[in-house]
């Protein structure tokens, strides 16, 4: 008896770790990739259908909260479930002085990395419900200098996860706060334009090792 894939879902799936993870969880789950870069997410699915996976893109932004609501549904239309979440998805704002923000940088950093997390969190947990996992990753910039927003709503985000973690603890879902190692992404070098990027993990590689420990766990 045919029995359902496993699911996850990839939240910030065009590029860097996110791109690297879907690639590598696509040989054990169906992916469901989010992103607003349409051809970042059409190269990844054809490296997934390239290694014999399977993924149903979705261009969509995580802010449009009607966008998320209705993907989700569709989630438990087709699926009944989602086995594990993983959201790497995030806004970085340019580094800035803490009084020079820009208004813009700021309302966008906290739309993206707090309340579309927030919403998500409300719209997954009945798909992941005892027995699925979700899946965050830490940065800690809090506090640096000319990382205000960006670390300071990193920062808010991780500190939501770690509280849905510990609600969740007996009952399930299983939370996860991950701190990978600096990686060779787009992202790093706007923040580190001059970093030796060869002395840096590549994302591929981290994503194998993160992978590999997901799928035990």
């Amino acid at each position: 008896m045919q029995t359902d894939p496993r699911t996850v879902l990839v939240t910030g799936a065009s590029r860097g770790l996110g791109a690297a993870l879907a690639l590598e969880l696509a040989a054990s789950h169906h992916v469901i990739a989010v992103a607003r870069t349409i051809g970042g997410l059409e190269e990844l699915d054809d490296r997934i259908k390239a290694a014999g996976g399977q993924a149903t893109l979705a261009p969509m932004d995580i802010c449009e909260d009607g966008a998320m609501a209705t993907l989700c549904r569709s989630i438990h239309d087709r699926w009944g479930k989602l086995d594990l979440w993983v959201h790497t998805a995030i806004h970085a704002a340019p580094l800035s002085p803490a009084p020079m923000i820009d208004a813009k940088d700021w309302d966008k950093s906290l739309a993206t990395n707090v309340e579309a997390t927030r919403r998500l969190i409300a719209y997954v947990a009945p798909l992941l419900g005892t027995g699925g996992r979700a899946v965050f990753f830490d940065d800690p910039r809090g506090g640096e200098k000319f990382f205000g927003a960006y670390g300071a709503t990193k920062a808010a985000q991780i500190a939501l996860a770690r509280s849905w973690a510990t609600e969740t603890q007996r009952t399930g879902p299983g939370v996860e706060i991950l701190s990978p190692k600096p990686m060779a992404t787009a992202l790093r070098a706007r923040f580190f334009p001059g970093e030796d990027r060869e002395a840096l993990a590549s994302p591929a590689d981290e994503a194998r090792s993160l992978a590999q420990a997901l799928v035990a766990g």
